[in-house]
């Protein structure tokens, strides 16, 4: 392949790649789609499954401490928040989702580890369901892409 049609395939080789997941089991029907959309789309781009870790937390606040403690162990080439936070009536929606954003956001630059952020934030069930595994096959080509780019750098 020539010119950006082998940049573009070079940039989606998941092979050699170890990647750590971290999915919030609150609105777990959701976030079970989106893990295996992810995962099921890291093994066509060439992810080894024995080169992923899965790890479950209650919610997604909790996801950036479990994403701090995997990038310590300094074995991954990238990280992937999953979760779901769903519109209530109060303002806990938006404290759970700026800041489990800016927390993920945190360990990628503390830690120079892409960190494909996909925890959902929509209005109703709905919304979470129509974007459940579009938003997961991304989250696997976010990472993927940015692990190649930043080795190469």
């Amino acid at each position: 392949m020539f010119g950006a049609e082998k940049g573009k395939a070079d940039h989606l080789q998941g092979e050699g790649l170890c990647i750590g997941i971290v999915q919030a089991r609150w609105n777990e029907s959701i976030t079970n789609a989106l893990a295996q959309a992810c995962k099921d789309e890291l093994a066509r781009l060439g992810v080894a499954p024995r080169d992923i870790d899965h790890v479950r937390v209650p919610g997604a606040l909790e996801v950036p401490v479990a994403l701090q403690a995997l990038a310590e162990k300094g074995k991954y080439d990238a990280l992937v928040a999953l979760g779901c936070v769903i519109r209530g009536e109060t303002y806990h929606f938006e404290l759970v989702a700026n800041e489990s954003a800016a927390g993920v956001t945190r360990v990628s630059l503390d830690y120079q580890l892409p960190v494909a952020n996909v925890i959902l934030t929509t209005e109703n069930l709905e919304q979470a369901i129509a974007r459940q595994t579009e938003k997961g096959v991304d989250a696997a080509r976010v990472v993927v892409e940015m692990a190649n780019l930043l080795d190469g750098l």
